[in-house]
């Protein structure tokens, strides 16, 4: 690949143009990794001339490379064909709250640099945009490589997106953000970049469908707890966004009718009853009354501040209080998602977010509550755990969201 030192990009435009077979094909081995021309031939319902003519132009324009060879039937192996990783780059961007997780990836999607660090969402969009386009630019600089290398970004932001426009609409948690072109920033910072936009929570079930505990499952719900509660929704195997992209905004929906008033200015939202501020100011009662001495000292020793974190430590060090405050939580949780089972039939709830970290008496909490007040039919198959990819589900379906749509299809 030609490095960054005043050589061109391989390609003069992006996103790439494909018509409808190409398209087919990169899709296939996308999703099923390296194959061989027989191979996608009988994947797609074509003859294998009519392959080797669709391969061979996606050979010319360098998006197909002989990667290796597969099994031999008798004869001379089959070559297998993959995607090109040196076509360029690819950055995942999520942003939650209270923090920006980033990643950098080859064409091929496999990453090679991961950055993490404390943000807040409050301080406003360009700041934060920019000082992702800080962290991307570092890394394209550790790999030789400069801003007009980058082919694509997915960026997840923690609120309501429009995802035609990319523009988040009255996202609660940060007013500021409402309407702001985020795609436009970032393509005036990587102008050969193809950038889509979506709800944090979405990428996260994108991450945990190409290579978490979502794999292979068509129908699962993703929930997302931290300062908020979101959930992704992926239906027959892609991303159901609603008419409008706000479909999965749980965390609003009515738990108590004289419950406090949330930040959307309604009453007794379930975020508000039950996110990672609900816990904390809970623990901080316990903790400012002496009533749990575990947090009375993690006080003293936080300068006066707790997390929800803390109270998860405080559980796993035996506190009942603590315990009491995270099976509330959970209860108020899985009560919302009996109904969601009810209402949608997921194979599997994968439970994911900075809350996610406190322990498992939280997700036996939810558990508990979801089989019991949801349909015995609906809950017969049902697996509710912990997403397998951790804090790399939101970075992994950034890049999965964005290498989605860099391919355009005519016709």
């Amino acid at each position: 690949m030609p490095r960054a030192n005043g050589s061109q990009p391989p390609l003069s435009t992006t996103p790439f143009q494909l018509d409808s077979a190409e398209a087919a094909v990169i899709d296939a081995i996308r999703a099923d990794g390296p194959l061989s021309r027989t191979d996608l031939a009988r994947r797609l319902g074509t003859s294998r001339a009519s392959m080797t003519s669709i391969v061979n132009r996606l050979r010319a324009t360098e998006i197909l490379i002989e990667v290796g060879q597969g099994k031999s039937a008798g004869g001379r192996p089959p070559a297998l064909l993959g995607i090109n990783g040196r076509l360029g780059y690819v950055a995942g961007v999520d942003i939650g709250a209270t923090s920006l997780d980033i990643a950098l990836a080859n064409f091929r999607g496999v990453i090679l640099e991961r950055h993490a660090e404390e943000a807040d969402v409050r301080l406003g969009a360009e700041p934060l945009l920019g000082r992702a386009g800080q962290i991307i630019d570092d890394m394209l600089a550790r790999q030789d490589a400069s801003g007009e290398w980058l082919v694509a970004a997915g960026i997840g932001v923690p609120g309501p997106v429009e995802f035609s426009r990319g523009v988040l609409i009255a996202p609660p948690l940060m007013p500021t953000w409402e309407g702001y072109p985020i795609k436009a920033f970032v393509r005036s910072h990587f102008p050969r970049a193809t950038v889509v936009v979506d709800n944090d929570v979405n990428i996260m079930a994108l991450g945990e469908r190409e290579a978490g505990g979502g794999q292979g499952i068509d129908n699962f719900l993703f929930i997302k707890i931290g300062t908020g509660i979101g959930c992704g929704i992926i239906c027959k195997g892609k991303v159901y966004r609603g008419s409008d992209g706000c479909a999965g905004d749980v965390g609003h929906i009515c738990v108590d009718y004289n419950g406090p008033v949330c930040r959307c200015g309604n009453q007794g939202c379930l975020e508000i009853m039950a996110a990672g501020p609900a816990i904390a100011a809970r623990g901080l009662e316990l903790g400012q009354s002496g009533e749990s001495p575990f947090l009375a000292r993690r006080l003293q020793e936080n300068d006066g501040a707790l997390t929800a974190v803390d109270v998860g430590d405080a559980v796993a060090a035996g506190d009942r209080h603590a315990s009491q405050i995270v099976r509330e939580s959970g209860r108020r949780i899985g009560g919302v998602l009996a109904g969601l089972v009810n209402f949608y039939n997921p194979r599997a709830i994968l439970i994911g977010g900075g809350v996610a970290n406190i322990g498992h008496l939280l997700l036996s909490s939810i558990r508990q509550a979801t089989l019991r007040r949801a349909n015995p039919l609906s809950t017969r198959d049902l697996r509710i755990e912990y997403a397998s990819l951790g804090a790399d589900s939101g970075v992994v379906g950034a890049m999965t969201l964005a290498l989605e749509h860099v391919f355009v299809v005519d016709g």
